[in-house]
């Protein structure tokens, strides 16, 4: 019966944070609030909705290791797993992608994070650090996206979808709709995330393991689905770019933004067996990306293989623990 709650709680996750950024959007777009901003802010904050409730939930019980465990796990899972699915499936052209500034941001974030983990415990005043460099790397992001947006009107640059589209909007959204989109993101994601951590504690105690390891490996794999939906169809339409954007921008939100956010509800412990194992494969995961985004690299078939067998390797030593 967990599993079929710790699945449910998944569910009502994701269709919760969903609907959250569909409701925020809108409200926001009809508020007269630029597309520009929405795209920067609620999108990019209302899609890690899920782990920051599960992390926020999971401190509230008293299991803070499996948030530390999501955050982890997750950001493993996007680069072994999320990358090499659709690597498996399509191949990615890699090589036609720019990613180079928001993979170093990326790099930074991860050895912060490294840093201030080897503390033992994650504080709110290690919280604030890593939301400051969140703020750093938001309005760096928004400068470039002001200056593109200048060079648009100007006649310098051609306008692009992403200029004037914004995920899940609609422009003929009744007012009634988005209030029912806020009214359900806003319900489900606390009912989702309690039902998760609850039975994921369960299992954990059931099959005798830790709640980090649950985290590490069930509930990071859980709220990497989105990520994995977004970059399979992502290269089946060959657009590699907003497949290997998608994965670095969530790694960093989840290190910065989760972590950081998490950490202001009560103090993260970073377990032993994280600091000596699982953040440095969180870290040679992220290295495997150099060759791809700076010697610009096929992600091929082969490839897709290797970083999906990698990923099964590890959830596997996870479990023997």
């Amino acid at each position: 019966m967990d599993l079929i709650y710790a699945g449910l709680g998944l569910v009502i996750l994701l269709l919760a944070g969903d609907s959250l950024v569909r409701g925020a959007v809108n409200m926001s777009l009809r508020l007269g609030v630029p597309a520009l901003i929405v795209s920067l802010t609620i999108v990019a904050f209302g899609t890690s909705a899920p782990e920051l409730l599960i992390s926020i939930q999971a401190i509230h019980e008293g299991v803070a290791g499996l948030a530390m465990g999501n955050v982890v796990g997750s950001n493993t899972a996007n680069i072994l797993l999320v990358l090499g699915v659709p690597a498996l499936i399509s191949g990615l052209s890699t090589g036609d992608c720019d990613t180079r500034k928001s993979y170093i941001q990326m790099m930074g974030a991860s050895f912060l994070f490294l840093f201030l983990a080897f503390n033992g415990v994650i504080t709110w005043v290690q919280g604030l650090v890593l939301l400051a460099a969140l703020g750093l790397m938001l309005s760096s992001a928004f400068r470039v996206a002001l200056a593109h947006r200048r060079a648009v009107v100007a006649g310098i640059e051609e306008e692009t979808e992403e200029d004037t589209e914004v995920e899940g909007a609609d422009p003929d959204m009744p007012w009634w709709k988005v209030g029912l989109f806020l009214l359900l993101g806003l319900i489900g994601l606390p009912l989702g995330a309690d039902l998760l951590v609850d039975a994921s504690t369960n299992i954990a105690r059931h099959f005798g393991v830790s709640e980090t390891v649950i985290g590490l490996t069930l509930v990071a794999l859980g709220t990497s689905l989105p990520e994995l939906a977004t970059t399979v169809m992502a290269a089946l339409r060959n657009q590699a770019e907003v497949a290997m954007g998608n994965v670095i921008g969530s790694n960093m939100f989840n290190l910065l933004a989760i972590i950081g956010v998490a950490s202001l509800v009560g103090p993260i412990p970073v377990e032993p067996g994280i600091l000596q194992f699982d953040i440095w494969v969180m870290l040679g995961a992220s290295l495997l990306l150099f060759p791809f985004v700076f010697m610009k690299w096929h992600m091929g078939r082969g490839w897709g293989i290797a970083l999906s067998v990698l990923y099964v390797v590890y959830v596997l030593m996870v479990l023997k623990g």
